[in-house]
């Protein structure tokens, strides 16, 4: 009888040891060592809130999307209600100190006096890829932060199932191009982001112009060079009313009624927030659902 209760107990001993291993995750300012399973996580940008997420971990603070004072309308039901600390470009410190955090994780590309401040904080890792990196990358990365490994891999490995059989859907070497239009006018995302990466991977090409792209995204086209953003499909993205009503506006010029990708009404409007900005498991599904629903119904 104590035999079996004694084993049993030094197998829960084993899994909790396991759970609290140390863990050294690479950092832009040094290598920085956790231990344990954080439970009071804040995110500093929307790549780390919607990993956070995707590996079942809901974080006590947050930061608003760009143009709302919220986070991603796509993220706000498994969200919850986080406290909103601020914008990823002006996080408010006091806010951050207020919530406890015993885990922060701060955006690729903060800087160092920032992230040391972060540091006196609570524990702060970062991701050193920038968005021109590979997302999924950045999401193990994140699942590692949160002690969530296993559930990071199972996230990853079922995005790359579903994208597989997507794939074998669509037609071959269709080229496609995703586009934001700003009231100002449009500009074209770079292929090199998370959602060129995600074209990508189900067989689609993206135009010359957003292969070449050294940054996320081009300067405003005028219309006289629509040409460039032309496809076998166009993807249009917009942020908020004034994007669609730019795009409206612009859908009364002769340059754009005759793009290829208009004449053959193979024009679709799609979330901006998760094609123009977004990255991570749960944007990954969300394109995906968007690419079944437009090119493979």
């Amino acid at each position: 009888m104590l035999k079996p209760l004694c084993l049993a107990l030094c197998t829960l001993l084993a899994s909790t040891w396991a759970l609290a291993a140390p863990r050294t995750l690479d950092t832009p300012y040094g290598p920085v060592t956790l231990q344990g399973s954080p439970t009071r996580v804040i995110t500093l940008d929307e790549s780390s809130l919607d990993a956070a997420l995707a590996v079942g971990v809901q974080p006590v603070g947050t930061v608003s999307t760009r143009g709302s004072d919220q986070v991603s309308a796509y993220l706000q039901e498994r969200a919850g209600q986080p406290q909103i600390v601020g914008t990823a470009r002006a996080p408010n410190l006091e806010a951050i100190v207020k919530l406890a955090p015993d885990l922060i994780l701060a955006p690729a590309g903060v800087s160092q006096e920032l992230f040391a401040t972060y540091s006196r904080i609570a524990p702060t890792v970062a991701s050193k890829n920038s968005s021109m990196n590979d997302w999924q990358a950045t999401t193990a990365f994140y699942a590692l932060a949160l002690d969530r490994q296993a559930q990071g891999q199972q996230v990853l490995a079922a995005i790359d199932q579903r994208a597989a059989e997507l794939k074998a859907r669509l037609p071959a070497e269709q080229r496609v191009s995703v586009v934001r239009w700003n009231p100002q006018g449009p500009i074209a995302m770079s292929a090199r982001i998370f959602v060129g990466q995600m074209l990508h991977k189900v067989g689609l090409r993206t135009t010359e112009l957003a292969d070449g792209l050294k940054g996320p995204h081009s300067d405003v086209l005028s219309l006289e060079n629509l040409s460039r953003i032309d496809a076998d499909w166009l993807f249009v993205a917009s942020l908020n009313a004034d994007g669609a009503s730019a795009l409206e506006a612009a859908r009364q010029q002769p340059a754009f009624t005759r793009l290829h990708a208009v004449r053959q009404n193979h024009v679709a409007t799609v979330d901006g927030q998760v094609w123009a900005s977004g990255s991570g498991p749960l944007a990954a599904h969300k394109v995906l659902d968007d690419l079944q629903r437009i090119l493979a119904p």
